[in-house]
């Protein structure tokens, strides 16, 4: 059941996709300006585009999701601040500290819970504003939240944390790199989920398939000065039409659709279920996400399973002792019956053997 190498079954990241043929049609014949000066209409388009979908006033187009969120925060926050973070969060985890590098600014860790929610309790006597501390300014959320699983906070829950911050003068703040995923789930519109927020970003380069891109949206004040801190991070772009017209497509295209990559989702973790020597609950699968381990008793552990799988056709990404798979538009009911055939054919010729 070996597949060619150009049948890959890529489920490292719905990152992975290229751009649909009507994205790459748009990149080639896109008006373009001179976005730093302000004269790309189609960048222009892009932004108001985003920013109506999230129910903000405006938006400023970025290079990627850590840029996004470099640009949201830094602009939101002082030297010698700090933002409240999860410790399971993408801020706190992958963008390689660059809020205190670049911002001078502290991170807050508090502990996630599996669902990627933070304790009240926790957030409220977190914040500080005492004279031998940094002060507080922004509470920072992720949904949907990558390494808990994919999952969406809940709006009730959104609610409270806007609540306790509202009551201490903290901004808050959301990185909603897959926020079109949480709103599909949740069976609302991803202005309902960005409202209680002084500032939302997402990408269109994950589930939405675009090549290149993320936005940030918030108020027109608030953008007007994001574009100092994007273009003191470098992250001012010329004819970025280009890429702005790949994100237009993937805004009014895409999004419908991210319902069927949850549900193969759904699929692919129902059947590593019924694998012996695999560690997942389904329940939890709530997007385009699946987390799951390996029983060391079964002889493997998680890095050789990647590799034994890798070579055999199936694409996972590694995190510490446990494998990732994310589904995308890539990606078909028949991959997923593939996949679930190579992991089982996998674990069971290493039992045997």
């Amino acid at each position: 059941m070996v597949r060619e190498a150009d049948g890959l079954i890529d489920l490292r990241s719905d990152t992975v996709t290229k751009p649909t043929p009507a994205m790459r049609r748009a990149m080639a014949e896109a008006e373009v300006g001179d976005d730093v000066l302000g004269d790309d209409p189609t960048v222009q388009r892009l932004q108001e585009a985003a920013a109506q979908r999230v129910g903000k006033q405006a938006a400023l187009f970025v290079p990627s999701g850590v840029m996004a969120n470099l640009v949201s925060l830094m602009t939101l926050t002082g030297r010698n601040e700090e933002v409240i973070v999860g410790d399971q969060s993408h801020l706190y985890t992958a963008e390689v500290g660059g809020l205190g590098i670049f911002g001078n600014v502290f991170l807050h860790v508090l502990p996630n819970l599996p669902d990627g929610t933070i304790p009240l309790e926790r957030l409220q006597g977190a914040i500080r504003d005492a004279v031998y501390t940094p002060k507080t300014r922004v509470i920072s959320l992720e949904s949907t939240h990558n390494r808990c699983g994919g999952a969406a906070l809940p709006l009730d829950y959104i609610q409270q944390v806007a609540a306790v911050a509202q009551a201490r003068s903290v901004a808050l703040h959301l990185d909603g790199a897959r926020i079109f995923n949480a709103a599909i789930v949740l069976g609302v519109s991803a202005a309902q989920i960005a409202a209680p927020f002084e500032v939302v970003n997402f990408c269109f380069s994950k589930g939405l398939g675009a090549p290149v891109g993320s936005i940030v949206c918030g108020s027109a004040a608030f953008i007007q000065e994001a574009k100092r801190t994007r273009r003191m991070l470098g992250g001012g772009m010329r004819q970025a039409g280009v890429l702005a017209a790949a994100c237009l497509v993937a805004l009014e295209t895409m999004v419908d659709r991210l319902a069927e990559d949850h549900a193969h989702a759904r699929m692919l973790a129902d059947g590593l279920a019924n694998i012996r020597g695999i560690r997942i609950d389904p329940a939890r699968v709530q997007t385009n996400i699946v987390i799951f381990e390996v029983d060391p008793a079964t002889g493997w552990d998680s890095a050789r399973l990647q590799q034994a799988l890798a070579a055999r056709g199936v694409l996972l990404s590694l995190s510490g002792t446990r494998l990732r798979a994310v589904t995308h538009y890539h990606i078909t009911r028949a991959d997923i019956e593939q996949a679930l055939a190579v992991v089982r054919e996998t674990t069971e010729c290493n039992r045997s053997g």
